[in-house]
Parts: C-alpha cells; sequence; structure tokens
C-alpha cells in the first residue's frame, strides 16, 4: 500500500462521514449526491491503486 492510495482511501472515508452528516441534518439532495460521487470516486481510485492487484 503506497502514500497515495492510503490518502484516496482516507479521503473517500472522510467524505463519507460527511455524505451522513449532511443526511442527518438534512441538507440539499444535490450537495449529498455530489459527495457522494466524490466519495465513490476516491475510494475506488484508492482501491485500484492498491499493490495487490500486480
Amino acid at each position: 500500500m503506497n502514500g497515495l492510495s492510503t490518502v484516496l482511501i482516507v479521503v473517500g472515508l472522510f467524505l463519507v462521514g460527511g455524505i451522513i452528516s449532511f443526511a442527518k441534518q438534512d441538507m440539499p439532495k444535490s450537495l449529498i449526491t455530489l459527495l457522494s460521487i466524490g466519495a465513490a470516486m476516491c475510494l475506488v481510485a484508492g482501491i485500484m491503486r492498491l499493490e495487490v492487484w500486480n
């Protein structure tokens, strides 16, 4: 596991926490959707960069 994949996974999990928090606060759905897309992209990029796929 290299540094960039770790950072991407941590940022993705941070954004997932933001999604949960914003959903509890009844924030606009468009903002939650935007956060969801960003979190999914970070998590997928972090997982795809893991060195276990070689």
